[in-house]
């Protein structure tokens, strides 16, 4: 599966077109690859933990390696540093600082302080309120871009997560039906196994 086709599959699964920053990102190189520690270039290293539990709790690890395990966090900081506008970069930092200050409002403590079970519901309140919020006056999948309004945090994190996981090897070959192009070379088959001829 090629680059452009994984950004296809993800934008279905998102349900909308993916954003520039998120594409131009992509499209130049930035993909999820798992690191042994990961040290944020972008992000504080308390941010760099919100970050990754965020997306741990978007796409959380089952039968199928989660967004930690394929190096999203990974991901969306590199993406971040290297292609955002420094305006984007303050904008998402002052909303990630929002939102760790509303975890503290509302438990007591800093979201990666948070039990994991605290994190999830926080996450799930910001989200179900988000959802409703930007697809007011009428849906156009996660975010009304007709109301001209900048998309809400967690479904910015969410594209995020949800890129950098499906165009990464883990989210393409284990999550997705993933079918290897060219196949396999078989020098030799029987025609008897083949069958037809394949047209062309």
């Amino acid at each position: 599966m090629d680059r452009r086709e994984a950004i296809q599959k993800a934008s279905l699964i998102l349900g909308y077109a993916i954003t520039g920053p998120t594409l131009a990102g992509v499209l130049s190189g930035c993909k999820a690859t798992p690191e042994a520690g990961f040290t944020p270039v972008f992000f504080s290293n308390e941010q760099g933990v919100l970050i990754e539990a965020l997306a741990e709790i978007i796409i959380p690890k089952t039968g199928t390696p989660g967004a930690r395990e394929a190096g999203v966090p990974q991901f969306i900081d590199t993406l971040i540093a290297n292609v955002y506008t420094q305006e984007q970069k303050d904008k998402f930092i002052n909303d990630l600082v929002v939102f760790d200050t509303g975890a503290k409002g509302s438990t007591g403590n800093s979201f990666i302080q948070c039990t994991p079970e605290e994190q999830v519901q926080y996450f799930e309140a910001h989200h179900t309120k988000a959802l409703k919020e930007a697809t007011e006056g009428g849906p156009t999948g996660w975010w009304n871009a007709g109301s001209g309004g900048d998309k809400p945090f967690v479904l910015k994190v969410k594209e995020l997560v949800l890129v950098g996981y499906f165009t990464s090897e883990a989210g393409a070959t284990k999550a997705l039906q993933y079918n290897p192009v060219p196949g396999p070379f078989k020098g030799c088959v029987p025609f008897a196994e083949v069958g037809k001829a394949w047209a062309t």
